[in-house]
């Protein structure tokens, strides 16, 4: 359990980085996700992180509301996750996840610290904030979702794969992967 909850933290510390280093002007900024602002992403992440709250403590999801403070609303998302996380039984709840039912420890090391790292280099590429995202995080990520190309081109989820540069780097092999360009 140690080891997907400190991945957790790793990749949630730096996503809370790019939206502490958003500039106030900048939630309504075109990000790489299509059709989405700034704001837009961080609503998602919200969205999911308190979706993941409502299996474990129950009550009803609900997005971010259009009058939300984005940073607070992140910042009590994590909290909340972060505190189930602390949690060992918790942790051992069943939710049902893109691959079916799978307890919250697999879920959070797996499809949430993925989900969240994708999203840490949109909102970075919107608001101009330090693009890099951790190395180990990436090849994790990246070995993870290979196997499940097809399942992830499925409309909602991810785009086709580009094909990347010659001699990129990890971080753009993974992000061309994901239909994303560095």
């Amino acid at each position: 359990m140690r080891e997907s909850v400190d991945r957790y933290r790793l990749i949630a510390s730096g996503f809370d980085a790019r939206v502490r280093a958003a500039p106030s002007d900048s939630w309504g900024v075109s990000s790489p996700c299509s059709e989405w602002k700034a704001r837009d992403v961080v609503g998602h992440v919200v969205g999911n992180h308190r979706w993941l709250a409502t299996k474990v403590k129950g009550g009803d999801t609900r997005p971010m509301a259009d009058d939300e403070d984005p940073v607070e609303a992140w910042r009590s998302a994590w909290g909340t996750v972060l505190q189930i996380a602390g949690d060992p039984a918790a942790m051992g709840t069943a939710v049902e996840g893109p691959m079916g039912e799978m307890p919250l420890e697999q879920m959070l090391g797996s499809f949430v610290c993925m989900d969240l790292l994708v999203h840490t280099w949109d909102l970075a590429r919107a608001v101009g904030a330090d693009e890099r995202l951790d190395e180990d995080a990436v090849r994790q990520a990246y070995e993870g979702l290979k196997p499940m190309d097809a399942v992830i081109r499925q409309p909602g989820v991810f785009g086709p794969k580009l094909e990347p540069p010659s001699g990129a780097d990890l971080q753009t092999e993974f992000l061309y992967f994901l239909g994303r360009q560095a």
